[in-house]
């Protein structure tokens, strides 16, 4: 593929990607402005106490066959079709486990209640699993477009009803309907919009080749997952769901832009590098960019959340949620570097070295482990310090095995990130002295948000920075087309 029908590609790629992304995350957030005013912290503590036990089953649900279909070409009927009927006999066979093992988590968590959310909450692994080809399919042709149509949609219906049964009283219950429906019409949905329909045929061996290709990747998407989500399940262990909820709705909002932005980009890098992963010195300029892309955006978000993150907190949530603002502050300096982790992922996956990503995962998990025992008799938020200084390791690890993969080392990737780095610092910590005498919340927010955002504009474009230029060379170019 030439390099103009390549960026070509990414452009069209990257804008329905992420407005697939960030419309999802403005509707949960919408939707959370409501539900977290009205449903009590302890009942936000009961699902996020569940986090890591729904995102490893659908981790292994999937088990790496997704990624191992987008890479290869030339894929059969009974190639997809034994994906998803092994897909489907995992996830209720999954379901079951949960279902029965209901009461034993109770226990765990020293909380009743749960048992009857696990065992409705858990249905929607099934309703998951019966849509991941379908999503497969379309990211492989990338119909972007098509899976935004979807997702938002179903993600609607989902809040809206939610929004509904928690002012009528239902609690948890309007927790656990936002994620049943939202799987239900999604899925559903995923069907209309997909041509393909399973046909009778079961391959032991497609099963066996795509278990070979998957097999390390598997393993390390379910270590990658469980330390991701841990720590709301450990919370619960030892401190009341109130503290569950805090530092887990913390996480959530933080993860925000931050998750729009490793997804937007990890969506369409998974389709452009496994293209040319042949091709070490073009994959090496792709990386480059989209390493540069990330940081002109993850930056500035990240020091201004954390500038406005008490205000914001407080006139949304008022005094109720205010203990969760530590966390958020702590857990963004994290948050920032987590889009660029997803990247040299996708990188050593599109080099089709699982070997490398299983290496990493599991370093990484003994490091978390350690962390965690060395800092979480310190309380909570040591805690959160300890995932910072994993994400941190995390990237270095990652980058040292990209300097061997493709030669794009540690200091490529410093060199690439300072310059967004200092602006954004230096503009967020301008503005927060500029505003510090502003005692009117809304004011203090549109303020810090308003210096931040436009000297950081005019700075990169006194430095010349490339990603900048980038963005207006492209809007010259709609507005040429247009005209």
């Amino acid at each position: 593929m030439a390099d103009s029908t390549l960026k070509k590609k990414t452009t069209v790629s990257l804008f329905w990607s992420f407005l697939d992304k960030f419309g999802q995350q403005i509707l949960n957030f919408a939707s959370m402005l409501i539900l977290m005013n009205i449903v009590a912290t302890e009942d936000y503590g009961l699902i996020g106490s569940l986090a890591v036990f729904v995102a490893f089953s659908s981790i292994l649900i999937d088990s790496g066959f997704g990624r191992a279909l987008l890479n290869r070409k030339n894929l059969t009927e009974s190639d997809y079709s034994t994906v998803f009927y092994f897909n489907i006999s995992l996830s209720l066979i999954l379901y079951l486990i949960f279902f029965f093992a209901a009461p034993l988590l109770g226990n765990i968590f020293h909380t009743p209640a749960i048992v009857n959310v696990v065992r409705i909450l858990f249905l929607s692994l099934v309703l998951n699993a019966l849509g991941l080809i379908q999503q497969t399919i379309l990211t492989k042709k990338a119909d972007f477009k098509g899976l935004t149509k979807v997702n938002m949609l179903a993600l609607f219906i989902a809040d809206v009803v939610a929004v509904a049964m928690a002012i009528l009283g239902y609690g948890v219950w309007a927790l656990v309907a936002q994620i049943l429906l939202y799987a239900f019409f999604r899925t559903t949905f995923l069907w209309f919009h997909s041509s393909w329909r399973p046909v009778s045929k079961f391959s032991k061996d497609s099963l066996k080749a795509f278990f070979a290709f998957s097999n390390k990747l598997l393993f390390s998407s379910v270590i990658s997952t469980t330390v991701n989500n841990i720590y709301p399940s450990l919370i619960a262990i030892f401190y009341p769901m109130n503290q569950v909820a805090y530092f887990n709705q913390a996480k959530k909002y933080q993860d925000i832009p931050f998750l729009t932005l490793s997804n937007t980009f990890r969506s369409v890098a998974m389709l452009i590098l496994s293209e040319i992963n042949e091709q070490t010195k073009r994959l090496k300029r792709v990386v480059s960019k989209i390493i540069k892309s990330i940081a002109f955006l993850s930056f500035p978000i990240g020091f201004v959340m954390i500038l406005i993150a008490e205000p914001t907190f407080f006139l949304f949530f008022k005094e109720k949620w205010m203990a969760a603002v530590p966390y958020f502050q702590i857990l963004t300096f994290a948050g920032m570097l987590s889009p660029f982790i997803f990247i040299f992922n996708e990188l050593f996956i599109a080099k089709e070295n699982s070997k490398y990503f299983l290496g990493i995962e599991i370093v990484k998990g003994v490091i978390l482990v350690l962390l965690i025992i060395l800092l979480f008799p310190r309380g909570i938020m040591a805690l959160a310090v300890s995932w910072i200084i994993y994400m941190i390791i995390s990237l270095f690890i990652s980058t040292v095995l990209s300097g061997r993969l493709i030669r794009y080392n540690f200091l490529h990737f410093l060199k690439d990130i300072a310059p967004y780095l200092i602006t954004a610092l230096a503009c967020t910590a301008m503005s927060y002295f500029v505003t510090q005498k502003i005692e009117n919340t809304l004011l203090l927010i549109i303020f810090n948000l308003i210096i931040t955002g436009t000297s950081y504009i005019l700075l990169c474009k006194l430095m010349k920075l490339e990603m900048l230029k980038e963005i207006e060379d492209w809007f010259k170019k709609r507005k040429k087309d247009k005209q």
